[in-house]
């Protein structure tokens, strides 16, 4: 698998095969690329499809999954039930730079600011298509697009009526070190009815149950704690595996023993022992559909999903009876639209598994008492003549005697104690309840004048006019959200809000071979002044086969809720939002922490090693230490330069080619900061003008720091360029293949402050795909395969390099015409190699499935 290279895995596939006429796309409409219904080969930008026959081929477990394999998407795991879509670069876990829609709506989680992968979104059962746009599409969108989009489209029950049901059981975890095999099974039914000429209906839900995929890494995060004193490795007393938590940085002190200086850590936790990796997933969705005309519709829809399962930030979390719900009023026609809808979340019984560990430790046994337990039995076992490594194993198993063990009834009572503890310095509870309220409004002018009679405008030009509306509204809740400026009363409701719109002019010229368009975007943030996002797009079709594209727009990415207002003590490091309300003189007053971190090493080695006193080294050392230059938070910003050609090629188009390239200029990163304010004797903060000789005796201890976690920008400009190949070939007898390349760089960093999101992007990454849904008397099959190369993942979590791998899915299909019965046999991974698809999450393996489908 590893050998596999991009070049291979681009040679035509079948190519002297021969396509009827019947199998032409040129008829193929998309929408999401510029809010208008247009032909996939004209579209002004990149946008990827796929539509009902490839979802029916795909053996990917669900039509979510399938998108992994579209051409420029990167698809990372931090869950079975939850998997992050990206494009372009700069993927994280939680990936706020990029929106997910549903028929139009957005689909996020209010606090998080992006969505849960999808479990607010349609089943297999009621997915008509998916269209994605890779890059920015906040010039139309404004919804902090400025990675790209993907918007799935739903049966619309006038046109898809009856009764569909299907169910999927299977098993994962084959071969798994870290537990036995587990069953997988999800049921999901849809019912869409007419009820006249006006009126339809339409209900879905599904029920999933399984268990998670592990994460289990041991590699060492701070492997040289105590390299200065040679132990390194098992023997480090300061480890911190990345898949075990209560031992990161604030759980560790520097202990003097021997005559020595010695970072020494908490015990903490494996993951595995502090979470339920219990699966269950319960959605739900229910519409009502009224013709006023042929072609304008109004739809109510309610939308709602109970569910558990890991989900990741900085820190990874057990999602616990975690409840969202959205009610949606849209109206839909050739001349506008129309939505309005509220999305309610309630994180339920979740908890921090970082926290929890922490607290569990903390809860048998304060820091404090910890490490005079771990000094005495120390002292006691090298003057009993131990070695340093041996008196270390001592000293922790003296200390941690007592300590609550995983499986035991006391653990698991503490556990549920701590999981109930809204303050993260004492408990792990995650309890946030957030709503968001979205209006929008959309006009075809030209269409609007055309109809009406008008003459206002020429018909070979077009004008589209847009506006929209956001307010947040979060329950602070005492730990996670305060309201800054309710005065009195921190607990009153804290709001957030955008205005933004757009206009849209366009013009076909020349026999309609050149098509032009021009759109500028406003937005006016809460906290922010008007920014201005323009998209110039031109599209030359010498024939209707043959489409080159360019494009020019810029987008603006506005701070989330939880970037903007965050207020969590975390394991005695708060982390706060990056905005003036919150922050304020926190950046003025603080050192940063890998300065600091730089300092305190310096002066354990030079006590352990250069023979100085404790305030020697200090004083020796102090001008290690570094003001923090960052600032509150402004807006992130992205400029975007794309060409394309699109192609359908051989008679009857029977071979779709897509080819883009692009280069991106960002500015104002929005990232995390890690900066500590020296405190005096009394606790209180020194000033930024204070004696640096105090600064840093402050700084040389725990007792002398209050911790911060800021949200900030990055001083950096950062430049990336990329490019992608896709081929879609239509063969005789009905087989459908595929490949393609996308190649993304990061060029350079124009200050290289090491801030910024990391890249975390593979530089080449290939898909290929093969099937047929009646290879013989309606037996078929799809194969897909998909390679990612070797890429360098940075996160607060850990930082390295994420392996190459390469995943086959494949499944064999049946169809009986009567009564209407699909059975397919799949498995994702279906070689079973675990792989990591980023690092600090879990190991992936196969999953093997059989589904069968009445009704579709």
């Amino acid at each position: 698998m590893k050998h596999v290279t991009p070049a291979l895995l681009l040679l035509p596939i079948l190519a002297h095969a021969q396509a009827p006429a019947d199998t032409t796309r040129l008829g193929e409409v998309v929408v999401t690329a510029s809010k208008v219904e247009e032909s996939i080969l004209q579209s002004p930008v990149t946008v990827e499809k796929l539509n009902a026959r490839q979802l029916r081929l795909t053996p990917a477990a669900s039509f979510f999954d399938a998108i992994e394999h579209l051409k420029g998407v990167q698809m990372i795991t931090p869950s079975l039930g939850f998997r992050v879509l990206n494009a372009r670069g700069f993927s994280n876990t939680t990936n706020v730079r990029f929106a997910q829609l549903v028929d139009g709506i957005d689909n996020q989680a209010p606090h998080i600011g992006g969505p849960i992968g999808n479990v607010l979104g349609p089943s297999d059962l009621d997915i008509q298509a998916v269209e994605l746009v890779p890059g920015t599409a906040a010039a139309l969108y404004g919804l902090n697009a400025i990675n790209g989009l993907a918007n799935f489209s739903t049966r619309n029950p006038f046109r898809s009526p009856g009764l569909s049901v299907q169910q999927k059981t299977g098993v994962n975890h084959l071969n798994d070190p870290a537990t036995g095999a587990h069953a997988f099974s999800e049921t999901s039914m849809r019912y869409a009815r007419v009820l006249g000429p006006k009126w339809a209906v339409k209900v879905n839900g599904t029920y999933l149950r399984g268990y998670d995929w592990i994460a289990r890494d041991p590699t060492d995060i701070n492997p040289n704690g105590n390299a200065t004193t040679g132990l390194l490795g098992a023997d480090n007393p300061a480890r911190d595996p990345v898949s075990s938590y209560g031992n990161e940085s604030s759980n560790r002190s520097t202990l003097t023993l021997g005559g020595k200086s010695y970072q020494v850590a908490r015990t903490g936790y494996r993951e595995q022992d502090v979470t339920d990796y219990q699966l269950q997933t319960l959605k739900y969705d229910a519409a009502l559909h009224y013709k006023l005309t042929d072609k304008t519709e109004l739809a109510y829809t309610y939308r709602g999903a109970n569910f558990d399962n890991v989900y990741q930030r900085s820190n990874r979390f057990r999602l616990d009876n975690y409840h969202l719900q959205q009610h949606a009023l849209q109206l839909t026609g050739p001349v506008g639209q129309a939505r309005a809808y509220f999305t309610q979340e309630n994180t339920g019984r979740s908890y921090n598994l970082r926290s929890m560990a922490e607290n569990l430790d903390r809860s048998f046994k304060p820091d404090a008492r910890w490490n005079q337990d771990y000094t005495t039995a120390w002292n006691a076992a090298a003057q009993a003549g131990q070695t340093v490594a041996q008196a270390h194993a001592t000293a922790r198993a003296a200390a941690d005697a007592g300590r609550l063990q995983p499986g035991t009834p006391e653990f698991q009572q503490r556990l549920r104690e701590l999981a109930d503890i809204n303050n993260w310095d004492q408990g792990a509870a995650l309890r946030v309840q957030a709503d968001l309220l979205h209006l929008e409004g959309q006009l075809n002018l030209g269409e609007a004048l055309r109809r009406g009679g008008g003459k206002a405008l020429p018909a070979w030009a077009d004008v589209l006019l847009g506006l929209d509306h956001r307010t947040y509204f979060i329950q602070p809740d005492g730990n996670y959200f305060i309201n800054p400026e309710a005065g009195e009363d921190p607990f009153s409701t804290l709001t957030y809000g955008k205005t933004g719109g757009f206009v849209q002019a366009g013009a076909r010229l020349w026999q309609e071979k050149v098509r032009l368009t021009a759109t500028l975007r406003a937005d006016k943030n809460d906290y922010f002044s008007t920014r201005f996002n323009p998209r110039l797009t031109a599209v030359y079709s010498p024939t209707q086969r043959h489409n080159f594209r360019v494009s020019y727009q810029s987008g603006y990415r506005f701070p989330s809720l939880f970037e903007g207002f965050s207020n969590v003590n975390s394991g005695q490091v708060k982390r706060i939002g990056g905005l003036r309300v919150m922050s304020d003189g926190v950046f003025e007053n603080s050192y940063l922490r890998s300065s600091i971190d730089a300092f305190n090493a310096a002066v354990t080695q030079g006590v352990n090693t250069g023979g100085l006193s404790r305030s020697q080294a200090i004083s020796q050392n102090q001008g290690l230490l570094t003001k923090n230059p960052y600032t509150y938070l402004r807006p992130e910003h992205i400029n975007s330069i794309e060409l394309g050609y699109k192609a359908a090629l051989l008679p009857g188009g029977r071979l779709l080619a897509d080819v883009d390239f692009y280069s991106n200029t960002y500015r104002d990163f929005i990232a995390q900061v890690e900066a500590y304010v020296p405190l005096d004797a009394t606790g209180q903060p020194l000033n930024s003008g204070t004696d640096l000789s105090a600064v840093a005796t402050a700084l040389s201890a725990r007792a002398g720091q209050a911790r911060y976690r800021l949200w900030t920008n990055s001083r950096s400009r950062v430049y990336n360029y990329g490019g992608s190949l896709g081929l879609r070939y239509e063969v005789a007898g009905g087989y459908l293949a595929g490949a393609s390349a996308t190649y993304a760089r990061l060029r350079r960093t124009e200050s290289g402050d090491g801030l910024e999101d990391g890249f975390n992007t593979p530089r080449w990454a290939a898909n290929v795909s093969l099937g047929n849904e009646n290879v013989v008397n309606n037996f078929g099959f799809g194969l897909n395969y998909h390679w990612q190369q070797r890429y360098y993942s940075q996160t607060f979590l850990v930082t390295g390099y994420v392996p190459a791998y390469g995943t086959l899915d494949a499944q064999l299909s049946y169809r009986l015409p009567e009564p209407n019965l699909r059975f397919k046999l799949g498995a994702s991974n279906v070689l079973n190699h675990y792989y990591v698809s980023y690092l600090g999450g879990p190991s992936v393996g196969g999953l093997y499935y059989l589904q069968v489908t009445y009704g579709l």
